[in-house]
């Protein structure tokens, strides 16, 4: 197929798609597992240190400063062993900034999607140069200018279309634009300081628009990419929702005793007069995640993750009975070669830092293959508790004993300073037009938990696991 100048946008077969990039939330937290394990009566897994503690408070700075013995020794001894790749004095000097851009500069790209190989056009939007930038490693090059216009284009292009996204827990709409972009909605149901209450379990908890947002910088603050590209927009629910919704959403929206616009949608759960959205008297901030190519261009593998949750009040999973999940893993494809187990903890890195324990299942792109990156989708149950750190995110870490040098780099790099998590993601947040994304709090947790990440490979090492299959360099 050859797309040429008149060619028009390649939107036009993704129109009412109804199914976007985002299906694993079809998954029903009350269906049952094989894999589950009753009356749990097993050791903690995993050696939980929570020691961590913060030594002293910069205001200048706006970071808490965390260090940690244990960490320092790991470090130390790192370097004396091997200092030409393990030199923290020179990583020190380098900026966070510097070393990201190294890592990307020397990954080899790879297959992009065939059907934009000779994909040009006369003009692109922002948007379509997104899906033509997508190749085997990431999502998108950081470098490409067209990221930061379609975060751009996300906030500020008119509204055209709004239809609900079928299946799901929540209401979620699908949001096509000017442009014939289109965007996954996730409205705002908490204030940034709400935090998950401490009886609630993780599948009952609401989405976070905030988290999707933040989701994306950190993911790209890590250098992963793999999160799409996802922006906060206000938008007038009367003019941008109701005035273009079908019978059956439209039917949803009423006054509040508050006289504020509400409306709750359908979907499975938590979609009625009681689980209703409300404005302030009629705006309402919202996430937008940019969709990705539609399945008949990039078409895509759901796969579960040997990780999964019980999503059971009653039934704790395999894993979290014993430990030995991690050598059954290994030994069966995809993960028993090349890249994939060490994307999957990078994915649980990922998930820790958030606080996102809801990682069921995950994608990737089939016309990649096996060797290719986890798509990170779903993020919105992040960002939930800012100071517990949920430790059993890690058990990929501390039951398989791995981390990719890379990643483990950046984490060096981000404990030793001056730049810190925070900071970083803080600055990343910044530009985002509901800013600020985050509370304090769960940007110092960021911190706090990159210290709790390293803590574990050096418990790895100090048990006698051999340097080079715990810091691995694929």
């Amino acid at each position: 197929m050859n797309y040429g100048e008149n060619t028009a946008h390649m939107s036009a077969i993704r129109k009412r798609l109804n199914k976007s990039n985002y299906t694993s939330d079809d998954f029903s937290p009350e269906k049952g597992d094989p894999n589950l394990v009753r009356g749990f009566q097993g050791r903690p897994v995993g050696g939980i240190r929570n020691n961590v503690q913060p030594l002293q408070f910069y205001p200048s700075s706006n970071f808490v400063n965390y260090t940690d013995k244990d960490v320092d020794y790991l470090l130390k001894k790192l370097q004396s062993i091997n200092k030409e790749i393990y030199n923290f004095e020179k990583l020190r000097k380098m900026s966070y900034k510097q070393l990201i851009e190294n890592y990307s500069d020397s990954i080899k790209k790879g297959k992009y999607l065939s059907a934009y190989r000779t994909y040009e056009g006369a003009y692109m939007t922002n948007w379509e140069k997104f899906h033509k930038g997508i190749h085997q490693t990431a999502l998108y090059d950081p470098k490409d200018q067209s990221i930061n216009g379609l975060l751009r284009d996300m906030t500020n292009e008119p509204i055209i279309d709004v239809e609900m996204k079928e299946g799901g827990t929540q209401l979620k709409l699908i949001i096509t634009f000017s442009d014939e972009g289109q965007a996954l909605f996730k409205p705002m149901r908490h204030s940034r300081d709400y935090e998950t209450l401490p009886d609630h379990f993780y599948f009952t908890d609401y989405e976070r628009h905030n988290a999707e947002i933040a989701a994306f910088h950190l993911d790209k603050v890590l250098g992963f990419y793999r999160v799409p590209p996802t922006a906060g927009r206000k938008v007038n629910m009367t003019y941008d929702i109701k005035r273009l919704a079908d019978r059956k959403l439209a039917k949803t929206f009423f006054k509040s005793p508050a006289n504020n616009v509400c409306f709750h949608g359908a979907c499975s759960y938590y979609c009625d007069t009681s689980h209703a959205i409300c404005g302030n008297p009629d705006m309402l901030e919202g996430s937008f995640a940019t969709f990705l190519p539609p399945e008949k261009i990039a078409a895509r593998k759901t796969w579960r993750n040997p990780w999964k949750r019980s999503y059971s009040k009653h039934r704790k999973a395999y894993w979290e009975a014993y430990d030995d999940l991690c050598e059954k893993v290994k030994q069966r494809a995809p993960y028993n070669k090349g890249r994939r187990l060490l994307d999957l903890i990078d994915m649980h890195i990922f998930d820790f830092f958030q606080g996102n324990m809801d990682r069921h299942h995950y994608e990737t792109i089939k016309d990649f293959g096996n060797n290719t990156f986890h798509l990170h989708l779903d993020n919105g149950r992040g960002f939930g508790k800012s100071i517990h750190d949920e430790m059993s995110i890690l058990a990929p870490i501390y039951q398989c004993c791995q981390i990719r040098y890379s990643t483990f780099l950046k984490l060096a790099k981000l404990y030793v300073g001056p730049e810190k998590l925070s900071s970083e993601t803080r600055s990343s947040l910044s530009i985002d037009s509901i800013s600020p994304i985050l509370t304090e709090p769960h940007l110092y947790a960021l911190d706090r938990r990159v210290i709790k990440v390293l803590k574990e490979i050096y418990t790895c090492i100090e048990d006698g696991k051999p340097i080079d299959e715990v810091i691995i360099d694929r």
